[in-house]
């Protein structure tokens, strides 16, 4: 097998890219926007226009380069809800939806504790198992014709079997629904009658079945081809390091959110309050995790067309220790009740230093998180922020171990779902960072960490 289409749905961007498995990069990329739709019970994904944008780049991905395989990896936080037949019983609901907020109280009465998850209580739809409450209490009707309760990532492989499945990573992932150390549904889901309603667990690599007759005639693609169980995108990130690298080492794939794991790193107390959490690697081990929305940041304080980046500007940021304060946007991350503040009246820095000054802020928090979790060794960066200098530069000094950026491909998770195929030549592309740290930069940092003590 040399060829697999990997459908990677990430909160703000959706991509099918082919990758070659010889390779092992990818070798043809089609995206769109993955949208959301303000109408109807309350905001939800555009799961119609998805599923076109899938079968279209499919179809025509192929015609390029014969796909001999397909796999799945997908933002977690989202649960799809199907009725016998195959349909939505409910919309998919967008989790940066406030609506379950409003059952908080009451969710909380019931919710697992942190020790038997290893879930943090979050806010909006971010612990599906809020979802599912919320929805079940404010649409008893269509919840009752609920059949099926699907993982996001296999949802879309369902949309292409027919087979309904469940997955580790994407239960492990702050739901609410997993106890990953008796890796077994939690005691919420059997307390809330739920667990008929969830299709077996499989592992990400399984092949779970192949693709529909229906889909070959629209697709062109082969009868019977492959298709993966499917993989949550912050572990398709983790996963080839997970298979080539000795641990300790911690992975911080980088997007809408930054997510970091760390893999053998010093046992520490977790503080749920602080958006740590165990995530579920797609061996099944559990693996200390803490997040924050960098992504989400960068767009909102330099916006998505960023200027050149300038070592001058950095040096004056730098000289002066303009920061910024923990942390946008509020409520989620190591600083959720914190709002942001800058040492500097933020009008006066040119476009090139606000983008140290923010790329160096998402660079300690960053290393705040990894400090919160334990890590040690080595620091891979998947995703933009490896592209970024400044701040790989202030990640190294702030947390005084090696990092290494992965520039094989501009997003680790397209890679990591190509990991789960058989035959796969799996390389990293991750490469050490080797520039200079200024004694300036260092400075810098230990500032930053001062000024944010007690930032709660």
């Amino acid at each position: 097998m040399r060829t697999v289409a990997v459908i990677d749905i990430g909160k703000t961007n959706a991509k099918v890219a082919l990758v070659d498995l010889d390779r092992f990069e990818e070798i043809a990329v089609r995206k769109t926007p993955n949208l959301v739709i303000g109408s109807g019970l309350y905001p939800h994904f555009d799961i119609d226009h998805l599923w076109r944008f899938i079968l279209e780049s499919l179809a025509a991905l192929h015609r390029e380069c014969p796909v001999e395989a397909i796999s799945v990896t997908t933002h977690g936080a989202t649960a799809v809800l199907l009725e016998e037949e195959g349909g939505l019983a409910l919309p998919v609901l967008d989790y940066e939806f406030a609506g379950p907020d409003g059952l908080a109280e009451d969710y909380g009465k019931v919710r697992p504790p942190f020790a038997e998850t290893g879930s943090a209580r979050l806010p909006m739809g971010l612990n599906v198992g809020a979802q599912l409450f919320w929805q079940q209490r404010r649409f008893p009707e269509q919840f009752a014709r609920v059949a099926t309760i699907l993982t996001y990532a296999q949802y879309w492989s369902y949309r292409l079997t027919g087979v309904r499945t469940n997955e580790l990573t994407s239960l492990g992932c702050h739901t609410d629904l997993w106890n990953p150390q008796a890796a077994a549904f939690s005691t919420l889901v059997e307390a809330q009658g739920w667990r008929p309603l969830f299709a077996p667990v499989r592992k990400a690599g399984d092949v779970i079945g192949g693709l529909l007759p229906s889909l070959t005639e629209i697709t062109g693609l082969p009868q019977g081809l492959p298709v993966y169980c499917g993989i949550h995108d912050s572990n398709a990130s983790l996963l080839p390091h997970l298979l080539t690298r000795p641990a300790p080492f911690s992975v911080v794939s980088t997007g809408t959110w930054v997510v970091m794991l760390a893999v053998g790193g010093e046992a520490v107390g977790l503080d749920e309050t602080r958006d740590t959490l165990i995530n579920v690697n797609a061996l099944g081990d559990p693996v200390p995790s803490a997040r924050f929305m960098g992504g989400r940041a960068f767009s909102m304080l330099v916006g998505d067309d960023p200027p050149p980046a300038s070592p001058e500007a950095e040096e004056r940021v730098l000289a002066a220790c303009h920061m910024l304060l923990p942390s946008v946007p509020g409520g989620s991350g190591p600083f959720p009740s914190s709002r942001p503040r800058w040492t500097v009246d933020e009008g006066t820095l040119d476009p090139a230093e606000r983008l140290a000054a923010v790329s160096f802020h998402l660079a300690l928090m960053a290393a705040t998180c990894l400090d919160l979790i334990g890590a040690k060794g080595e620091t891979v960066v998947e995703g933009p922020f490896a592209a970024n200098a400044a701040y790989l530069r202030m990640l190294a000094g702030a947390t005084e171990r090696p990092v290494l950026a992965n520039r094989l491909s501009s997003t680790g998770t397209s890679l990591g779902a190509a990991c789960l195929v058989t035959g796969a030549r799996i390389r990293t592309g991750a490469e050490y960072f080797t520039e200079a740290i200024p004694q300036a930069l260092i400075k810098y940092a230990q500032r930053w960490r001062r000024l944010t003590t007690g930032h709660l």
